[in-house]
């Protein structure tokens, strides 16, 4: 009998996940054949990009921008470091990192197939002069995750980007 409550307990929590809808975050299928990624090659959100977009299997990576169904045409980028509070004696206590992003992504006429949009992270971090390699570290970490965030963003706008222009399906004119 005690045996048996611990498995049913497992069944009616696996139930209500299913039931709620939760799925695991899987590959992206990106709504084009082609993509060309108009960014530089020693760019770091280009690499990770490129290397999500192979990994959804379905687009194909265009040399040019003429032959691709669309184009990634990023924007400004600001990485910014902003002081949130200080110390009783004049010292900084904790930090705000803020990313933002500018891109576009347009068809292969020219039109925008998302108008020109910013994506936002924000991280905050406590500091400490007694630990200072310790916080460069998890400056640097932060950065980082974000970057990997960036690129989870962008996969997932990508995935859902449906063509200004294009009217609306069949089935929402009746």
């Amino acid at each position: 009998m005690r045996a048996a409550l611990p498995s049913a307990w497992l069944a009616v929590v696996l139930a209500l996940l299913a039931g709620c809808g939760f799925q695991l975050r899987g590959a992206y299928t990106l709504p084009f054949e082609s993509l060309y990624l108009s960014m530089p090659e020693y760019s770091v959100i280009g690499a990770s990009l490129k290397r999500a977009i192979r990994a959804s299997g379905a687009t194909r990576l265009a040399l040019t921008a003429s032959d691709a169904q669309a184009t990634l045409l990023p924007g400004a980028e600001y990485r910014d470091r902003v002081i949130l509070s200080l110390s009783g004696t004049g010292r900084i206590s904790e930090l705000r990192l803020r990313y933002l992003y500018n891109y576009r992504l347009t068809d292969d006429k020219g039109r925008d197939l998302v108008p020109p949009a910013t994506i936002e992270l924000v991280r905050d971090l406590t500091y400490d002069d007694s630990n200072v390699l310790a916080k460069q570290q998890e400056e640097t970490l932060l950065w980082r995750d974000m970057e990997n965030d960036l690129v989870q963003q962008l996969m997932r706008r990508l995935a859902a980007a449906r063509p200004v222009y294009a009217p609306p399906p069949e089935e929402t004119r009746r």
